[in-house]
């Protein structure tokens, strides 16, 4: 992964020469590694996921819910990714489900997302959910609004959240699919594990609930800048000077811009613990955007209040300058820039010229 990110956009991949029909410029593009943790390579893939939803949103108003894992629980999640963090997703999808059903009676409909960092790069595993005000009726004959301002009562999402996990952490120990490791060694005796969980069936969980959004075009504004974020962008590097790297980071605590100094080898190490497992899917569906019926849902959802498809269909103008096909010259932003020259993969020494547009 780390040589991926290293020789991205770099002549070590190849590229091509390219030349804009509207400002004459030439310049060389070089391809870049498509790998999920790469800083450089989620712009494109992000606005292409954002054309698909698109013609998912509903014009109802959208909240923003936030799952997160309890301080004790992340030493646990660090060694336990794929384990833990799939129990996270479960957990909060079901908290919601069940909540909506019970409460409002209604079928939600939600994704998703799942990020394991702070704006310090520390180990902070959370869950965002995107999730309209309302829902399918039992009988999906109606759309019912939800009557409250968040959605849900937070106590009552923080409660539910808190015996799913525990419930599903006790049978994924029972079924030896923990491992532990270090200072958490002894946790493989099931009555010391039950004593370690014992404090956090008290512990108030953090669920966080947002207002709501407003409408779709808001959402999609939104979901820019949290789908397909990296744990760290290039923006917020700031100096490699003496082995020491510095980048800025924000505290919510007291809502200053601050900036970090760490050695390099402790920054790479800070970085790497936010790769997913192999496969890991970060982005999941729920409820009736669950991929096996989600064609056939929405287009109930739309039908029940009253929404024209071509409405909510995506257009070209709502995504200036992307195009599967054609890109704009990232000189004018005007004209487009078409190829020349292909270059082919550099496998000795990489020349100083690198293009990252």
């Amino acid at each position: 992964m780390i040589d991926a990110i290293e020789t991205c956009r770099t002549p070590v991949l190849g590229g091509a020469v390219e030349w804009c029909d509207h400002y004459q410029f030439t310049h060389i593009r070089y391809r870049s590694c498509r790998n999920r943790h790469c800083p450089k390579c989620q712009g494109s893939a992000r606005e292409r996921w954002l054309e698909e939803r698109r013609a998912e949103l509903l014009p109802t108003e959208y909240f923003h819910v936030v799952f997160t894992l309890p301080a004790p629980l992340r030493s646990l999640a660090f060694y336990n990714k794929e384990c833990l963090y799939g129990i996270l997703f479960h957990s909060a999808a079901q908290t919601l489900l069940r909540a909506a059903a019970k409460r409002l009676g209604v079928e939600l409909g939600f994704f998703g997302v799942l990020h394991s960092w702070g704006q310090n790069l520390h180990f902070h595993p959370h869950l965002h959910c995107v999730v309209p005000g309302g829902g399918l009726t039992p009988d999906h004959e109606r759309w019912a609004t939800a009557p409250r301002r968040f959605l849900l009562p937070v106590r009552a999402l923080s409660r539910l959240f808190r015996r799913l996990m525990l419930e599903a952490l006790e049978k994924a120990h029972a079924a030896g699919a923990l491992q532990f490791f270090g200072e958490l060694e002894p946790l493989r005796e099931p009555g010391a594990f039950a004593r370690w969980l014992a404090p956090l069936r008290s512990k108030v969980w953090v669920v966080y609930a947002k207002p709501p959004f407003g409408g779709p075009s808001r959402v999609l504004e939104y979901l820019g800048r949290y789908t397909h974020r990296v744990a760290i962008s290039n923006q917020r590097l700031l100096a490699l000077q003496d082995g020491q790297v510095s980048f800025s980071w924000t505290d919510y605590r007291d809502k200053l811009r601050k900036v970090a100094t760490v050695p390099a080898d402790e920054f790479i190490r800070l970085f790497l613990q936010h790769t997913l497992p192999t496969g890991f899917q970060r982005i999941r569906y729920y409820g009736f955007l669950a991929n096996c019926h989600r064609a056939d849902k929405l287009s109930l959802c739309r039908n029940l209040l009253a929404t024209p498809y071509s409405d909510l269909l995506p257009r070209a103008a709502d995504y200036p300058g992307f195009s599967a096909h054609t890109r704009r010259c990232p000189q004018c932003r005007i004209g487009t820039m078409v190829q020349l020259q292909v270059l082919f993969p550099c496998y000795g020494p990489v020349p100083l010229l690198v293009d990252t547009s």
